[in-house]
C-alpha cells in the first residue's frame, strides 16, 4: 500500500515542509512592504485601474474580494479580484499585487498563447486531480492482491491523470512570470513607484512566483513516486 510506504510520507512530508517555508516566507514579506506607503497614494485598487485603462481594457472590472492573498482574475467575469488588504491599502505591496493581477487581464486581452492553453486545461485538470491519487492507490492495491491486471491499468490511468496534473503547474509557471514581468514593466515605465517601492514590488512577486515553483516541483516529485511504484515492479 501506498499510505504505508516510507517514502510516500518523506516525498509528501518533505513538500509540505518546502511549501510551508515558502508560504510563510511570502507572507512575511507582503507584510514586511505593506508598511512602504506610496508616495503617489494609490489604492491597489487606483492601481488596477489605471493599469487597465494604460493598456486600453475597459471591459474589465476591479473588485473587492474577501479574505488574505486570495487575489485573482477571472476570465469568465472579467474582473480582477483584490482582496480587502490589496484593494484598499496603498502600500508597495498591494501596488505589486494589483499590478500582477492586472498583468493576466492583459494577457487575456492580448491573447497570450500560453494562458490560453493553460485556460483550455483547466476543465480537464478539474477531473485528473480529483481522480488520479484515487486511482493510483486502488489500482496498486488491487495490482498487489488478486486483481493483478485491473489494478496495474487503473493505477497506470491515475498516472496518465496526474502527469496532466503536473504538466499543468508547469504550464502556470511562464503564465505567472509573465504576468509579474508585465506588471513590473508597467510600474516602471510609468514611473509609477519610488525606487524603494519598486524594489518592495519585485521582491513580493518574486516570492510569489517562488510558490508555483515549489508546487510544480512537488507534483513532479510525486509523478516520479508513482511512476516508480507502478512501472518499476515493487511490490512492498
Amino acid at each position: 500500500m501506498l499510505y504505508g510506504d516510507i517514502y510516500y510520507w518523506i516525498i509528501i512530508g518533505a513538500i509540505a515542509l518546502v511549501s510551508f517555508a515558502v508560504s510563510a516566507r511570502l507572507k512575511s514579506k507582503f507584510e514586511y512592504y505593506s508598511k512602504v506607503h506610496l508616495r503617489n497614494g494609490m489604492s491597489g485598487a487606483e492601481i488596477a485601474q489605471k493599469m487597465l485603462n494604460d493598456n486600453g481594457i475597459y471591459d474589465v472590472r476591479v473588485v473587492s474580494e474577501r479574505g488574505h492573498l486570495t487575489d485573482h482574475y477571472n476570465p469568465l467575469k472579467k474582473t480582477v479580484n483584490l482582496s480587502e488588504a490589496v484593494y484598499n491599502q496603498r502600500n508597495a505591496a498591494a501596488a505589486a499585487v494589483a499590478a500582477h493581477e492586472v498583468g493576466h487581464a492583459v494577457q487575456h486581452a492580448t491573447a497570450y498563447s500560453m494562458l490560453a492553453f493553460r485556460s483550455k486545461m483547466v476543465p480537464l485538470v478539474n477531473v485528473s486531480s480529483n481522480l488520479s491519487q484515487i486511482l493510483i492507490f486502488i489500482g496498486i492495491s488491487l495490482a498487489l492482491g488478486a486483481q493483478m491486471g485491473l489494478g496495474y491499468y487503473m493505477a497506470v490511468a491515475g498516472f496518465i491523470l496526474y502527469a496532466i496534473t503536473t504538466l499543468f503547474t508547469f504550464i502556470t509557471l511562464p503564465v505567472e512570470y509573465d504576468a509579474s514581468n508585465r506588471a513590473l514593466a508597467w510600474l516602471k515605465n510609468k514611473n509609477m513607484l519610488t525606487q524603494q517601492e519598486y524594489a518592495g514590488a519585485e521582491d513580493s512577486l518574486k516570492w510569489a512566483a517562488r510558490t508555483y515553483v515549489v508546487a510544480a516541483l512537488g507534483s513532479l516529485a510525486m509523478l516520479v513516486y508513482f511512476g516508480l511504484r507502478i512501472f518499476g515492479g515493487s511490490r512492498d
